[in-house]
């Protein structure tokens, strides 16, 4: 049968890493200018893992993390996702992955200012092309998820930074992703909320089966990770370990 271009290829069959980053590297700008932020990374995730990345920065985590995200392309090297070649995947195909198959918490919400946590929920989802109720009703499903049944109509100025990251995660998930990226999750947010969305993260990936990659600068919350990488000036130095809820 004859394949839609922007369709994604079937990933392959056999037992393959979800996400597999091989020779990897990322140059920016030219001469005096270049900058190697990654030099030749080997990484393997599987499904289900919780991965935390650390690295001072300008290590290279961040760059990986957009690569893997598909908000970035290497250098040279090979991605792979669930055994298909990012690589050779064009821009609207690598739109449907990170649409279908990633989500994504970053540091800063990144919530629409005049807009219910509702509503800020199911934007993903209109993108989809999905009717309103079962918008609706998806929406309302991940924000009890993230612990803000009833706070559906509030919009971000009525919630505290800890509720807007949820938000921020009930948005993520309510397309229900593989796998969740998480670049610096907690940053701005104190001690105390900071362990509320960890909590929320590792139920995500224990009861729910999402894989997560998570960037942070705090060993604390790294150790709630299955598996720590660290980045050191654009190569990935060993020093994995089990995690403290393993």
């Amino acid at each position: 049968m004859r394949r839609d271009s922007d369709e994604i290829p079937d990933p392959p069959e056999l037992s393959v890493p979800q996400i597999e980053l091989e020779g990897v590297t990322k140059i920016y700008g030219q001469g005096e200018a270049e900058v190697r932020a990654l030099q030749g990374i080997d990484l393997k995730i599987h499904e289900g893992e919780f991965v935390a990345i650390m690295g001072p920065s300008g290590s290279g985590k961040s760059t990986a993390m957009n690569i893997i995200g598909c908000l970035d392309t290497p250098t040279s090297g090979s991605y792979r996702f669930s055994g298909t070649e990012v690589g050779e995947l064009n821009r609207n195909q690598r739109a449907l992955l990170r649409r279908n198959y990633l989500g994504f918490v970053f540091q800063g919400y990144n919530l629409l200012a005049r807009t219910s946590a509702l509503e800020n929920v199911e934007l993903p989802l209109i993108y989809l092309g999905l009717p309103i109720f079962e918008r609706r009703q998806l929406a309302m499903e991940a924000l009890e998820k993230v612990g803000l049944k009833g706070r559906e109509k509030h919009g971000p100025s009525q919630l505290s930074g800890g509720q807007q990251q949820r938000v921020a995660i009930a948005r993520a998930i309510v397309t229900k992703p593989e796998i969740l990226l998480a670049d610096e999750p907690t940053g701005n947010l104190d001690t105390a909320r900071s362990e509320e969305i960890m909590n929320i993260l590792t139920d995500l990936n224990k009861n729910d089966g999402i894989t997560i990659v998570m960037v942070t600068h705090e060993p604390d919350l790294a150790e709630y990770a299955g598996r720590l990488v660290q980045f050191v000036d654009g190569f990935i130095q060993s020093g994995e370990r089990e995690g403290k809820d393993n």
